[in-house]
């Protein structure tokens, strides 16, 4: 039997394929979120979309990315992911929870809520350093 290593952490969390994902590229984000409630990508798509649109207060950024953070976490947890552990920005149908996550961070630093975005941007950092790098780097 060969030895465990007690110190090695949680194996990486690799989020199943998002089916709402594929119908992004036809619908607007809000059409998909209102077939697909529980897809972390269609809220990440929805909060992009709210920040780069023009006069959109940033409060409904944080709260699209607040909602698609929370529904990330309840399918994460559903795949096995205990609380912590590397959740893999290489590993495509993540990147709805990672791009939460660094929208929700970037939305509360905007809003003032540093203690939020120490949190979020770390927790993003400690789940996926590519991720990190690529969306907050």
């Amino acid at each position: 039997m060969a030895p465990t290593d007690l110190m090695a952490g949680p194996p990486p969390t690799r989020l199943p394929v998002d089916p709402a994902a594929a119908e992004l590229a036809s619908s607007s984000p809000a059409d998909v979120v209102r077939r697909h409630p529980d897809s972390p990508v269609a809220w990440a798509a929805l909060a992009a979309q709210a920040r780069q649109a023009e006069g959109v207060d940033v409060v409904t950024v944080y709260a699209y990315a607040r909602v698609g953070y929370h529904r990330s976490l309840d399918m994460l947890r559903r795949n096995g992911w205990k609380g912590h552990g590397p959740v893999p920005w290489e590993h495509e149908p993540n990147r709805g929870f990672l791009t939460c996550l660094a929208l929700l961070a970037e939305a509360a630093r905007e809003i003032g809520e540093s203690a939020e975005w120490d949190r979020c941007s770390e927790f993003l950092r400690d789940s996926s350093p590519a991720a990190y790098e690529a969306l907050l780097g």
